[in-house]
């Protein structure tokens, strides 16, 4: 639905992206026509595996007879769109330095010059754990025929590829969300460091949990097992709404002066452990019910020298941050409800503040559109946030509440869900339980003009309501 993918590029856009990877296929037309409209640049991808499987019914079974078609499909079809900018021919491709891998690369460049030779080729390539034996640099062979060598996970390698292979161009292809102050002063030093893709943008339905923390005595693996649904390892979560390592990379990229994050309360002897694509389990929230004199561990991130943190408007401490700190000065305090305020300073001054507020109990449901007016079309979509407030009207992060839906008009419910990535309830049924107070309705147009209601009602809230005109 046409609708759904702009969505995802203006999510992208606000959150500071101004570039996007599509892992591992070419994305649809309406997603590239929404990056050409609002300016997002594009790495347009062909395929994830070549000859050899990666799951025994993937792409191999028909590589062999459908590349060609397949690969020249795509850049006849993406050619004309001017935020395509590389082309990928792949993704941790297993032969990728193997005799029969670079055949396939010197195979594929003459189909895709002839077609568009105005554009770099890349692939993403990672160390070698899935060819036991083979070092680092037997990569070195297909970045030969690459023009621009996609890095996955291999913040570590760049400048010693420099001194092997001067003229390299590199981009980071994947990178740990974890690593974002990393991956970020590589592209700003290094003018053969041209970017740097994190995995990923936005959370995603399978791979689940690879983005989890648990603690370190507790058996752990790769992925969760069921309910989870969800990888979690996104900037930005399922309803749309930044994650805490998206206020972290909000630093990196200088679009704020200062954030606060609180890491949530451990049990009892838990020592944390973040997961490869994870984030500690911190979230911008001042709401913890019964943890009165608790001490809480809070980060304040800022590229500010100096940055102060206040609790009800007593300064409890100041610190001194820089780059050799991860742009982190942290605070041990004990828990009180109120206001919580971050704030950065230069040459004693201020320059920037966060706050976080204590949210009362659960008093009502609101209701926000994210436009009060769409199209009757079917590629069109509404979307609308769900929250619970408290009586002052904020968000109550700690809510989670079933509420029951009721829409009339010339739409139909095609979409409920929240942001919890192991919350495995049905998502098109007219009832959602709220996860950190929100969730999300998404409504269709049935191709007719006219008015949409919205009802929201939980147990003991104030209801509410909402209205979409819906225009030829």
């Amino acid at each position: 639905i046409d609708r759904a993918e702009e969505r995802r590029v203006e999510l992208l856009k606000k959150n500071g992206y101004n570039a996007v990877r599509s892992s591992h296929y070419p994305p649809s037309p309406a997603f590239l026509d929404a990056c050409d409209r609002l300016g997002l640049l594009v790495i347009d991808e062909a395929f994830d595996m070549w000859q050899k499987p990666k799951n025994p019914q993937d792409y191999h079974l028909f590589f062999d007879q459908d590349w060609k078609t397949d690969l020249s499909a795509m850049v006849l079809r993406d050619r004309n769109h001017p935020s395509v900018v590389l082309w990928s021919i792949g993704n941790e491709i297993q032969e990728r330095a193997d005799s029969s891998g670079l055949a396939i690369i010197r195979r594929f460049r003459p189909v895709i010059a002839e077609l568009d030779a105005t554009r770099p080729v890349t692939s993403a390539i990672c160390a070698f754990w899935d060819n036991p034996g083979k070092k680092w640099s037997d990569a070195d062979a297909s970045f030969a025929l690459l023009d621009v060598g996609g890095y996955n996970y291999q913040l570590s390698e760049y400048q010693k590829d420099h001194e092997r292979a001067p003229g390299r161009i590199m981009v980071g292809t994947e990178s740990f969300p974890n690593q974002a102050l990393e991956n970020w002063d590589q592209v700003e030093t290094y003018s053969y460091v041209v970017g740097d893709f994190v995995w990923t943008a936005i959370d995603y339905l399978g791979e689940s949990g690879i983005g989890h923390t648990s603690c370190e005595n507790e058996t752990d693996d790769f992925a969760k097992p069921w309910p989870w649904f969800n990888a979690w390892c996104g900037d930005i979560d399922l309803v749309g709404d930044k994650k805490p390592q998206s206020y972290f990379r909000d630093i990196v990229w200088r679009r704020r002066p200062i954030t606060v994050a609180v890491h949530t309360p451990l049990p009892e002897g838990c020592k944390e452990r973040v997961f490869y694509w994870g984030w500690p389990d911190e979230v911008q929230s001042w709401t913890f019910p019964g943890q009165d004199g608790r001490l809480m561990d809070i980060n304040l991130y800022s590229r500010a020298s100096r940055v102060r943190l206040e609790l009800n408007g007593k300064v409890v401490g100041e610190k001194m941050i820089g780059k050799d700190d991860r742009l982190t000065a942290s605070f041990r305090i004990p828990y009180q409800p109120g206001r919580l305020t971050a704030v950065a300073l230069e040459n004693g001054k201020e320059a920037g503040r966060m706050e976080l507020q204590t949210a009362g109990r659960p008093a009502a449901i609101r209701l926000t559109p994210d436009r009060k007016q769409i199209h009757s079309s079917r590629n069109d979509l509404s979307y609308v946030r769900v929250e619970v407030v408290d009586a002052r009207g904020l968000v109550v992060p700690n809510a989670e509440i079933p509420v029951d839906f009721a829409l009339s008009g010339p739409a139909t419910l095609v979409g409920v869900g929240n942001a919890s990535p192991s919350d495995m309830a049905s998502f098109q049924q007219p009832r959602r339980k709220t996860f950190r107070g929100v969730c999300l309705l998404i409504l269709r147009p049935q191709g007719k003009t006219g008015t949409v209601t919205v009802q929201a009602k939980a147990t003991g809230l104030r209801a509410a309501s909402a209205t979409i005109l819906i225009k030829q």
